[in-house]
């Protein structure tokens, strides 16, 4: 009686993303994504002094150079943001500064 040779599983590699930033200056004033205790004003000056990329829950990303409070707020960010407050008790109506 001859036995099968097990078939070999094909690997699926992860493809790997790369946040680019966006170029220039944004349009509008982003809310940028944070882990549960993360501090955003704190991620949004580190990553002006050292240049890190930011995304925000729009999906936007960027490198902060310029002050956001003089840009019109993100309106996807703005959503994002709502929809979360529907869902989770006791988020600010607006994001922490």
């Amino acid at each position: 009686m001859s036995q099968l040779a097990p078939t070999a599983q094909p690997t699926v590699a992860e493809p790997i993303t790369e946040q680019i930033p966006e170029p220039g200056d944004p349009t509008a004033a982003h809310i940028v994504k944070t882990e549960p205790g993360e501090n955003a004003a704190a991620k949004v000056l580190e990553a002006r002094i050292y240049g890190t990329p930011l995304e925000a829950l729009c999906g936007y990303v960027w490198v902060p150079s310029r002050d956001p409070k003089q840009l019109p707020l993100c309106e996807e960010c703005k959503a994002v943001y709502e929809m979360y407050r529907a869902f989770n008790d006791g988020l600010n109506e607006r994001p922490a500064e």
